[in-house]
């Protein structure tokens, strides 16, 4: 292990490094949970969606060890798997969005030996990339609230507060559950939001037993016991790329709609990942001296192998997990961390019956609280400049109000270009992002 990681060079050891890794992995288990619940809107199975998610983690975080010797950790990334359940796969079906993150990470794969994500990336404006951070942390947040019971459909204002929400347990518990795991983020304790979903999931199973909360098929109310403790993991037949090609989802395959779904998938992930590895490295003083990472293809080429497998699999796009901090805090600098965090994700397979049963309501607080860490760019926003300040703005808003990470980026995009090219500052713009433009002009004029 000191030969292949490099331990001493990096001023690190075996139990630092072991150690870190399970931190990392604490901080990012809750993906475990979430994800499935989020996936299951576009019709997958939940099972299918744990097995893929744990597999796709294990892989790419394993590469990402073995191959880049970096600390980071893989996942299906927060975001991305609310634009695959709700903006492709509610309209498209989960099949499109499989094969487009499919797409997606073959394009990455091909591209990682390149500069092309780099250009992509610094083709889009600062003030969008910070708006299109923020409007997903409200996207996800405003899921949460739905899942939770406390934002629901109303025909006159299309939405409104739960009639009565602190008559509804459920209701109830997710705001306790909210509240405890700011507590927990607050006083920094690792694993914060997984401690948070746990805890609120205790308490509803406290509350069944008590009678405050009844489990009613019919209602969708189901009961919080646990069928078992150990098991093996759900297949993931039918809910995989081949029974996605296999299933005829797409006779009536609309290219263009289908290379928009594509580029918000990769515009996104390069966003997710690119910052990801730049603030945690950082952190962790892995720069060098032009403030560049050394070894930033291998991890971005791990990053885009998970993606792959990750859509082979049945789950949506994998990306570099900022809580990947924690294990760096921890005193992770090595390859050796993610390979603890790789491991850990394998052996999460056995606990499925326990994972299966937490409910909505205990994971609506974790994704509350990432809104709130995603909304947090907001403050990096230029809004003195109006042409800067415009865009963003319709980023932000579009993304929750339609339910449609893609929208957002279509309109603001859109909007960007145009006011420049009107306000006399087209020497602003670049090449790239005007090719993206039109494309999506052309979005809005076919439909």
């Amino acid at each position: 292990m000191e030969k292949f990681f490099k331990l001493k060079e990096n001023k690190t050891n075996v139990s630092t490094e072991v150690m870190a890794g399970i931190t990392t992995f604490m901080t990012m288990a809750y993906i475990l949970i979430v994800n499935p619940s989020i996936l299951s809107n576009a019709g997958m199975d939940p099972g299918a969606v744990f097995t893929a998610t744990a597999l796709s983690s294990a892989i790419a975080t394993a590469t990402m060890a073995l191959y880049a010797n970096y600390p980071f950790a893989l996942a299906p990334g927060m975001g991305l798997n609310a634009f695959f359940a709700f903006s492709v796969g509610l309209v498209y079906g989960w099949q499109t969005a499989l094969l487009a993150v499919l797409v997606e990470g073959v394009i990455f794969i091909l591209i990682s030996f390149l500069s092309v994500r780099e250009m992509i990336f610094d083709s889009i404006p600062q003030n969008i990339k910070y708006a299109v951070s923020v409007g997903i942390g409200i996207f996800i947040c405003f899921v949460g609230l739905q899942n939770a019971g406390i934002v629901v459909n109303d025909d006159s204002t299309l939405v409104n507060l739960a009639a009565k929400p602190l008559s509804n347990i459920s209701i109830v518990l997710t705001l306790i559950g909210f509240i405890g795991t700011a507590v927990l983020v607050v006083r920094k304790v690792k694993g914060a939001l997984l401690w948070g979903i746990l805890g609120t999931y205790v308490l509803g199973v406290i509350c069944e037993a008590i009678g405050l909360y009844v489990p009613n098929a019919a209602n969708g109310v189901y009961s919080l016991y646990p069928s078992g403790i150990v098991s093996l993991p759900p297949s993931i037949a039918g809910f995989n790329i081949f029974a996605a090609i296999g299933s005829g989802a797409f006779e009536n395959f609309n290219i263009l709609d289908f290379s928009v779904i594509v580029f918000a998938f990769l515009f996104v992930d390069i966003f997710d990942t690119i910052g990801t590895l730049i603030g945690v490295s950082t952190k962790a003083n892995m720069l060098d001296k032009d403030g560049k990472l050394p070894r930033i293809k291998q991890a971005l080429f791990a990053d885009a192998l998970g993606t792959t497998v990750g859509a082979i699999l049945g789950t949506s796009t994998v990306t570099t997990y900022v809580e990947s901090a924690a294990g760096v805090a921890e005193g992770g600098r090595t390859g050796l961390t993610a390979l603890v965090t790789a491991g850990l994700f394998i052996v999460s397979l056995l606990f499925f019956p326990i994972l299966s049963v937490i409910p909505s309501f205990a994971t609506a607080p974790a994704l509350i609280i990432v809104g709130v860490f995603m909304i947090t760019n907001v403050l990096n926003i230029d809004f003195t400049d109006f042409t800067e300040a415009a865009p963003a703005f319709l980023a932000i808003v579009i993304m929750p109000l339609t339910y449609s990470i893609s929208w957002g980026l279509v309109f603001s995009i859109l909007s960007y270009v145009i006011i420049k090219f009107v306000t006399g500052k087209a020497k602003q713009l670049n090449p790239v992002i005007i090719v993206i433009a039109a494309l999506f002009l052309l979005k809005l004029i076919l439909g």
